[in-house]
């Protein structure tokens, strides 16, 4: 795990002249909190799976190089962002629609900390994922623990592989009650 130093990155944050770190660190709280009751366990789940399946589209769709080969490279993040987003809502469609959404509709509701824990590892998720499309000069202007949460590469392993370990293990918990 990468080494964050918490106990700096809260005071370095000034409300006062807002950085782009505060616009993270507020909607990683309040996108956690609020977007996970608002929307339930089983759909942030459906999010996260959704997240995964955008992700190996976009890292490996052979057409979207042809249309990157024509956009100037400062417009290249932007054209991924959108890429991934546009491929993430149509999945999120798509897979609310499915077989999937009903097998993860049949269980329980979960546990109140499920529902917080799972929109924490979603929104995480998706910052590290937008975070990491960004080009490393834009990057610079975010504070080190930042960088070092969201988009090194012990941060986004983690981010990546922190979902599918919770959904085993909530899982596991779930069998363990029957």
């Amino acid at each position: 795990m990468p080494n964050i130093d918490f106990g700096s990155l809260i005071p370095s944050l000034n409300l006062a002249a807002p950085t782009w770190d505060v616009f993270i660190v507020l909607l990683f709280l309040i996108g956690s909190l609020i977007y996970g009751f608002s929307l339930g366990r089983d759909r942030v789940v459906m999010l996260i799976v959704a997240i995964y399946m955008a992700l190996a589209v976009v890292g490996n769709a052979p057409y979207l190089d042809r249309f990157r080969a024509t956009i100037s490279m400062g417009n290249l993040f932007a054209f991924q962002i959108a890429s991934f987003f546009g491929i993430f809502l149509i999945l999120f469609i798509f897979l609310s629609r499915s077989a999937l959404a009903s097998t993860f509709g049949r269980g329980e509701g979960g546990r109140w900390w499920h529902v917080i824990l799972f929109s924490f590892l979603h929104v995480g998720l998706l910052m590290s994922t937008i975070l990491s499309f960004l080009p490393p000069d834009a990057l610079n202007h975010l504070l080190p623990e930042t960088r070092r949460i969201f988009t090194s590469d012990t941060g986004r392993f983690l981010w990546i592989i922190m979902p599918i370990a919770t959904m085993l293990i909530v899982r596991a918990d779930r069998e363990d009650r029957r």
